[in-house]
């Protein structure tokens, strides 16, 4: 195997490892049974030294084939010094715990991803237990059956050993990588409460991780201990891309993309839209999130929500629930919670 151009005519997730900038390859993992089919992980190397930003999912395939990209550019697994972890998503960490076990390295995280990782090593539930509450609330019932016939009658426990806190908590700010190599470490909640981008401005490269997505726009807020306003928090974070200079997009999943700034101006319309279409369904007399997802379209492919899995209604309920939420704090909707602890939506 040696390293590839990048080529946009080639599908992303080919494995293989393809040449980004000078000391700066991607290698495509693949997932388990999932529909974003690969995470991307970044390596940055001065051609002594390899960092990695994001890991992978801890999968023997995804081990055997990272090794194999890093063999073609003449380092191993043990060379890996650090793992800069854009979020605390399994997709992205359990493998530099399980890599840090065999071989080493250290391994890097938002600190405000703690209170989540601590849930996830300490909840009877598992990272799932707070989204099964918020569902509830969202008169959710149905899809929180689905969800039973997925995993049984509670949700499935976090495997104790994908799971470790990380060496260092990131701050934001400037963080050392390699010798001479400083990346800028970016706070941007929204898809998690402590996700974090990693800038490096000399070359123009921002590894965006969940935040910005070319194809798909990321879920907003699943994780073991909620916040009271994710969307606001990730349209904030979108509108602090655009504060930045504009660089080349290496995202997590999907191709690597030329701008950051025009991908965060098709997601900041397309969460517009969605506020104006989930405010008309209020209007129209839908009075929970789930009966308002009941009543959209979800994906490019336009589904209806109950054409999904349990796994995806979930998502999309609580997404819901996220924009209506928005739209109270807007003063465009009133809620009150029921006493079922059902909250109910009205027009102002």
């Amino acid at each position: 195997m040696e390293p590839r151009e990048e080529d946009s005519n080639r599908d992303w997730t080919e494995p293989g490892i393809y040449s980004v900038a000078p000391g700066v390859y991607r290698i495509p993992l693949p997932l388990p049974n999932d529909a974003l089919r690969a995470v991307n992980v970044y390596v940055i190397t001065d051609g002594t030294e390899l960092v990695l930003v994001d890991s992978g999912w801890a999968l023997e395939e995804a081990e055997r084939r990272l090794a194999a990209g890093l063999g073609a550019i003449g380092a191993g697994l043990g060379d890996v010094s650090q793992f800069l972890i854009t979020h605390v998503h399994r997709d992205h960490y359990t493998l530099a715990v399980e890599l840090r076990r065999k071989f080493g390295g250290k391994v890097a995280l938002g600190q405000l991803e703690e209170p989540s990782l601590t849930a996830t090593l300490t909840s009877e539930w598992g990272p799932m237990q707070a989204q099964i509450q918020l569902l509830l609330q969202a008169g959710g019932r149905p899809v929180v059956d689905e969800l039973v016939k997925i995993f049984g009658t509670t949700p499935p426990k976090a495997e104790e050993s994908l799971w470790e806190k990380p060496d260092e908590w990131l701050a934001a700010g400037k963080r050392t990588v390699l010798g001479g190599k400083d990346l800028d470490v970016v706070h941007t909640p929204g898809h998690t409460a402590g996700h974090v981008v990693f800038a490096d401005p000399k070359e123009k490269l921002l590894f965006t991780g969940d935040h910005v997505l070319p194809h798909i726009t990321p879920s907003i807020g699943f994780q073991p201990v909620p916040v009271e306003y994710p969307l606001r928090d990730f349209l904030s974070s979108l509108r602090l891309m655009k504060e930045l200079p504009d660089m080349r997009m290496l995202p997590a999943h999907g191709p690597v993309s030329p701008s950051v700034h025009a991908r965060a101006d098709e997601l900041l319309a397309h969460h517009e839209t969605r506020l104006a279409e989930m405010g008309d369904t209020v209007a129209a007399g839908a009075g929970t999130a789930y009966d308002c997802a009941l009543r959209l379209t979800w994906t490019r492919r336009k589904r209806s929500l109950t054409g999904m899995d349990g796994f995806n209604q979930m998502l999309a309920v609580l997404e819901t629930g996220a924009h209506l939420d928005l739209l109270v704090l807007q003063g465009q909707l009133t809620s009150a919670d029921d006493e079922d602890g059902i909250r109910r939506y009205a027009p102002r």
